[in-house]
């Protein structure tokens, strides 16, 4: 219960709703115990006028059926009012319930976005998803139906079990003895039935992965022509699945007799004690059937305890789950939040930075000078840290030694978000949205200016591939773009960054997909637009660096040479070896 106490600052905010639940739930109890006093006097009513019709009393059969029928009248309304109240009472909880989820979805969403990097190297994604769904549902089942049954039960049991020691204190008591076997019978299949139905969910979680990844992955499958062998575990995972659902089953066939066999036992107690009673002449034939109204009243609360307990024992293991994550803190965080117009400079003074994860170096010492409106070229091999550059200058991570600075302020003294939307950043993995090719590169943008879009596609020599499709812009381009090449998803990447009209453009590597004539072309237009604003290009190849004012060599994590393309080839050290190895494979 402990962990579920972070929930009360939710139920709180929706106190109203569960103020006039509770009210609601008191009155529709009223009304349930209503008919089973009218259920009393009229059975007492014909049993006595039973006697007197026999005794030669013609009229009072009459009598006794308007009366009978007065007083069905009565419980039919009784049941309708009840009704009501008991849909005002789902109404209010449950619809609380709905909001509060809805609530705590978009604070862990939120959370989840403030998260940096490490955790979502530390977590995979489809835990990340259940946090926000599954365990989210569970703890909607406590403060939804867990508490309205809860608090129904507790009305309930606080007002019939009192009434029905009143009338016949022995009769209770013999009634309501099975009742708590009830209870931890319910308990304990509950348990076994919730443990059964997590496996299930495991399992159907592992199937449906695999075939999300079986179909993104469709065309390596079928250019290995590997269906076969891809269906076979399919086979196995589903049986998996079948053999699990069947043996939960088991437990549910077995599920609702228990419950009727100990209802049905408790039903005889109350007539054969009750009967007992009416000849002891403690009791009335109203009695016993207002107690079996009683009885049946508490059955389904006393079975929900069972069930109530079940939820309120995951929704406890759920919220433990997403406090866990909603524990987590962002360790990037600015000191003084100074939200600035950046001109575009950048300084790397002796920056340092190793991955917590491998112990990698991704920075050793490295120091540059970046001014506004100027290109910097980062060149080197795969694994180099060429990326590390650029996920630190985007603030992704905090360094562990040295300074960045951007327009001579330290980036720490930025406002992280603010800062962010002055930049255009084209990652070296492309990711596009399941949505049409004018809504990707959107993306960028805080308007939804088609001109900018149109502009900006041109810019990124992605016009004529557009042109040809049947619906132009508007064309879908699937899940993760997987009806577009290579090259055409990393020029939509270009242009959602160059859209924004940023102050420093990074491209990491975005250009390996794209032939040498059209890296030109987007090169060349990107010194157009980037005129008096900084870009920074990082690659493997040459030709994408080369019109760079600057370039650096990135070797371990360090600088080992730096200048522009000129100085660099006359100097013949790395800049020059890998220019003369590219130069050969063009020839070959």
């Amino acid at each position: 219960m402990k962990d579920l106490s972070y929930l009360n600052k939710y139920i709180l905010k929706y106190k109203y709703y569960y103020t006039i639940g509770v009210i609601f739930i008191l009155i529709s109890t009223v009304f349930a115990i209503i008919p089973a006093t009218l259920i009393r006097e009229t059975f007492n009513l014909i049993e006595s006028g039973f006697y007197d019709y026999e005794n030669g009393d013609e009229l009072i059969k009459a009598k006794i059926l308007k009366d009978v029928l007065f007083y069905a009248s009565g419980i039919i309304l009784a049941a309708i009012i009840r009704g009501f109240f008991m849909y005002m009472m789902r109404q209010t909880i449950i619809v609380a319930s709905r909001n509060i989820e809805y609530d705590l979805k978009n604070d862990i969403f939120f959370h989840y976005q403030t998260l940096p990097l490490d955790f979502y190297k530390r977590n995979n994604t489809g835990d990340l998803m259940n946090r926000i769904s599954e365990d989210v549902s569970k703890v909607r089942m406590y403060l939804g139906p867990a508490l309205m049954y809860g608090m129904n039960v507790t009305i309930l049991m606080l007002i019939v079990i009192p009434f029905m020691f009143y009338i016949n204190s022995n009769l209770a008591f013999y009634s309501l003895v099975p009742l708590p076997f009830l209870v931890i019978c319910i308990y304990f299949v509950q348990n076994i039935i919730n443990k059964r139905s997590e496996e299930i969910q495991k399992s159907l979680s592992n199937l449906s992965t695999y075939v999300q990844e079986t179909f993104s992955g469709i065309r390596l499958i079928k250019s290995f022509v590997r269906e076969m062998n891809f269906s076979k575990v399919f086979t196995d995972k589903s049986n998996d699945y079948k053999d699990k659902s069947i043996k939960l089953q088991y437990v549910l066939s077995l599920f609702f007799p228990v419950i009727m066999t100990l209802i049905g036992l408790s039903i005889m107690i109350t007539v054969y004690v009750g009967a007992v009673e009416v000849f002891n002449g403690n009791l009335t034939i109203g009695n016993i059937a207002e107690f079996l109204i009683y009885v049946y009243l508490l059955t389904w609360p006393v079975t929900a305890l069972g069930w109530i307990t079940s939820i309120v024992q995951r929704a406890s293991a759920s919220q433990r789950r997403i406090n866990e994550f909603l524990d987590e803190k962002t360790t990037i965080i600015s000191s003084k939040n100074k939200k600035i117009d950046i001109r575009g400079s950048v300084e790397f003074k002796n920056v340092g930075f190793k991955y917590q994860d491998t112990g990698i170096e991704g920075m050793h010492d490295v120091s540059f000078k970046l001014n506004s409106g100027d290109s910097l070229g980062i060149i080197g091999s795969t694994g180099s840290g060429k990326s590390t550059i650029a996920n630190s200058i985007l603030r992704l991570f905090d360094i562990d030694s040295g300074k960045i600075l951007i327009d001579n302020i330290d980036i720490k003294d930025l406002d992280i978000s603010y800062f962010r939307r002055q930049i255009g950043y084209v990652p070296q993995d492309v990711f596009l949205f399941s949505d049409t090719i004018e809504n990707n590169i959107l993306f960028g943008s805080v308007d939804d200016n088609f001109e900018k879009v149109k502009k900006a596609a041109e810019n990124s020599d992605l016009i004529r591939n557009i042109e040809s499709f049947p619906n132009k812009f508007k064309t879908k381009i699937g899940e993760r773009g997987i009806t577009l090449s290579g090259g055409q998803k990393q020029r939509i990447s270009i242009a959602r960054a160059i859209i924004k009209e940023p102050k420093i453009l990074i491209l990491d590597d975005c250009l390996s997909a794209v032939d040498t004539k059209t890296e030109n072309i987007i090169l060349e237009n990107l010194k157009e637009i980037m005129v008096e604003k900084t870009s920074i290009i990082i690659s493997h190849r040459i030709s994408s660096v080369k019109l760079a004012k600057k370039i650096i060599v990135i070797e371990n994590g360090k600088v080992i040479e730096q200048g522009d393309h000129s100085s660099l080839l006359g100097i013949k050290g790395s800049y020059y070896k890998l220019y003369q190895q590219q130069i050969e494979s063009k020839k070959h």
